[in-house]
């Protein structure tokens, strides 16, 4: 019974905050982490959780709308190129791919892979948004 009551407990202190606090994704990953880790592994879970969506949510924040327009608005490249492994969003592209800067934002770049437009940190090549 207390395992039920403490799950109740961190899902409405979670979806509390992350209320609050949506422009956030520090507190949204924290948020999602802890009733994740809440409904798998209980109280122990929720703070496991909590902890670990908070890595994630302060390691990928997304993009400005401005760069995601720049990225939109650009013409698709002659050199894009097809890769075997699928785009995800914190891993880091093949060495083959192209990279882009953006000119009013060096904090992020862009490539097309798989014929998808995705937003990159240049520093470590990671993925951090793919665009539709």
């Amino acid at each position: 019974m207390k395992t039920k009551a403490l799950s109740i407990a961190a899902l409405s202190l979670a979806l509390t905050s992350g209320y609050a606090f949506a422009q956030s994704s520090t507190v949204t990953g924290a948020a999602g982490g802890a009733v994740t880790g809440a409904v798998v592994g209980g109280p122990v879970g929720a703070a496991v959780g909590g902890v670990a969506g908070a890595i994630v949510g302060t390691a990928i924040d997304p993009p400005p709308q401005k760069v995601v327009t720049y990225v939109r608005e650009q013409p698709l490249p002659d050199d894009a190129v097809v890769v075997k492994e699928k785009v995800v969003v914190g891993q880091p592209l093949p060495d083959a791919v192209v990279i882009r800067t953006i000119p009013e934002n060096p904090k992020y770049a862009y490539a097309v892979v798989n014929h998808e437009r995705v937003i990159i940190e240049p520093s470590s090549r990671k993925v951090i948004k793919v665009l539709d």
